[in-house]
């Protein structure tokens, strides 16, 4: 057997390994012990979708599942016991769509509601009279915060594809000046996994007097203390800034134009841009009451304060829009950088900004799995649709975009929640139940009549148990198993009993499906595979009991952990059939019947 090196794009240092049988070609059978399964972006099989309109069943999506979303966004207009004290923002869109039909897009809410807030602790909002609130529209235009980094981002590739930047290079090959402060080793592609040693902010708007001094004061900001780039993970806004600078120096345009140029202007996003006029106004969700700035509420101007004294057209923050125009982008790059013919990027470009490049640093620093701009498998707000290539990013005026390749689906959430006070808190709790809806709504199918569920609840331990006809003597225990789980805090396990249930030792798996195979010592967590995985298990002479169990942290899952089939028989005949009469005997204490 040898090892065959597939480059994933743009000779990036990144490969995924095949074993092919020499002189067929053939993908051979992975021998037992091999890993669990995995998913890179070779591959992902990009579509040629058009954005239309359509239902849920178009799609094969529960559309129970898919109405869910409004009401669940609109019990956040209130404060809830998963966010008390405050609402979770004062309006919010949803948009949600699978291979290329648009199953929900919903408004809750009001897009303009206050005009200031009291101090703190308090932090009452002072609401406007009704006649001058405005309710949130489908089309309301939001501030879109850190998500403006995946503009940035998407032109920076641009440049890529064209040779006029390399990703490891020097920015100060660039950016002669960004050299200083032992910053003369970081690259392009450091600035984009946020791994350059840079600190994660400073208040350009406060300490510098003009534009022109705050750039300056961006570009020589040194590395944090004891720093070495590409060492350590610290999401960084001066990284970004540096970046948008970087752009305009290289292709001597603004980063407005290169934005409009490059991507909205291509893909029709007519409600995308910096800076919008006067005339998009009454269009435009408020944001947050600002008087330390000298600004009053924020309406129409970009919230960020440094984008904000940067002219509002920063490398960070700064970009307007609204769901609709972030879905064609969504789908451009699920249709692997086009749309209605129109492409942004090169369908190996997007593969490869869907690297987890910073999978070196995940021990240290758990949440540093990012590819080029982009956020990856990020459990705490992408929910279900998450796997080591989903994608996405948030933005810290309450807008979130999570984009699956697996499903060719994505959800686009856009909230004012800073409005009037960031110290409302955050709208995680909206992002994971929009994910949620929208991963809920693709069915888990059942192999028999009815398979069995862990309850999806946070902070839970729940069990499946089968008390076996009699002591075994020796022999098998198989069953499916589905699982999709937030690798390392929630998993699944499966253990064996000899005492009456008193006592529990992991059951070693042998998995299989289709052509691949691996073991596990009982325990599995992460992505799955979204597949069915036929288990089988060697019992222990005089086992009584076998047991499925579940445990889930305080927050954030995937799709869940599903068990079928089950069957244990030894010499002396059946031990357990979970699809005969032994069904009753089954112990479910939060576990439930799944018949989707």
């Amino acid at each position: 057997m040898r090892r065959r090196s597939v480059p994933v794009a743009l000779g990036l240092a990144v490969a995924v390994l095949v074993t092919t049988v020499p002189g067929t070609g053939a993908v051979a059978a992975p021998p037992v012990g091999s890993e669990p399964p995995v998913v890179t972006p070779a591959d992902i099989r990009f579509r040629h979708d058009t954005l239309r309109t359509g239902h849920a069943r178009d799609v094969g999506l529960l559309p129970e599942q898919v109405d869910r979303m409004p009401a669940d966004l609109a019990a956040y207009l209130q404060p809830t016991p998963d966010h008390p004290g405050f609402p979770a923002y004062a309006g919010a869109v949803v948009l949600a769509a699978k291979d290329g039909v648009v199953v929900q897009h919903a408004a809750v809410g009001t897009a303009v509601k206050y005009s200031a807030v009291g101090p703190a602790p308090g932090l009452v909002g002072v609401e406007l009279p009704a006649d001058q609130q405005l309710p949130t529209r489908t089309d309301t235009i939001f501030d879109l915060a850190s998500v403006s980094k995946l503009f940035t981002t998407i032109v920076t590739m641009q440049q890529v594809e064209r040779g006029t930047v390399d990703l490891d290079a020097p920015v100060a090959r660039y950016v002669p000046e960004f050299a200083a402060g032992g910053k003369e080793a970081v690259t392009v592609r450091m600035l984009l996994t946020h791994t350059s040693g840079l600190p994660a902010f400073t208040a350009l708007w406060s300490r510098y007097p003009t534009p022109a001094e705050r750039f300056a004061a961006a570009l020589a900001t040194p590395l944090a203390a004891g720093a070495t780039p590409g060492t350590r993970y610290v999401y960084s806004d001066l990284g970004l800034i540096a970046l948008g600078v970087l752009l305009e120096r290289v292709t001597g345009r603004s980063l407005a134009a290169l934005v409009a140029d490059g991507i909205t202007v291509p893909l029709g996003m007519v409600d995308t841009g910096y800076n919008p006029g006067p005339e998009r106004r009454s269009r435009i969700a408020a944001t947050e009451y600002q008087p330390y700035a000298g600004r009053g509420m924020v309406w129409g101007e970009v919230h960020d304060e440094n984008a904000w004294s940067l002219g509002g057209v920063a490398g960070h923050a700064g970009v307007f829009s609204t769901a609709a125009d972030l879905a064609l982008l969504s789908q451009a790059l699920l249709n692997g950088g086009e749309h209605r013919g129109r492409r942004i990027l090169r369908p190996d470009t997007v593969r490869a900004m869907l690297v987890n490049y910073n999978a070196p640093l995940e021990q240290a620093y758990p949440e540093s799995d990012r590819g080029l701009g982009f956020e990856l498998n990020k459990h705490w707000y992408m929910m279900g649709l998450s796997s080591p290539v989903g994608f996405g990013h948030t933005g810290f005026t309450g807008t979130s975009l999570v984009i699956d390749p697996l499903s060719h689906s994505f959800v686009v959430l856009l909230s004012n929640r800073v409005h009037p006070d960031r110290g409302w808190g955050s709208n995680n709790v909206a992002r994971r139940a929009v994910a949620r809806d929208l991963a809920e709504a693709m069915p888990v199918r059942p192999r028999s009549r009815a398979a069995w569920r862990a309850d999806p609840r946070d902070a839970a331990t729940v069990t499946l148990t089968a008390p076996l006809r009699r002591a075994a003597r020796g022999g098998t225990a198989s069953f499916l198993l589905w699982y999709d789980t937030e690798p390392r805090f929630d998993n699944a396990r499966f253990e064996v009993s000899r005492d009456g249930g008193r006592t529990w030792a992991p059951g070693r798996m042998l998995l299989r499906q289709g052509d691949r195979r691996w073991v596990s010592d009982g325990t599995v967590t992460g992505y799955g595979g979204r597949a069915w995985w036929q288990a089988t298990v060697e019992l222990p002479d005089q086992a009584t009991h076998l047991r499925w169990t579940s445990t889930t942290d305080a927050s954030s899952q995937g799709r869940g952990v599903y068990v079928d089939r089950i069957l244990a028989v030894d010499g002396g005949g059946l031990l357990f059939q979970g699809e005969g009469g032994d069904a009753t005997r089954l112990v479910a204490d939060g576990w439930s019947a799944a018949r989707t």
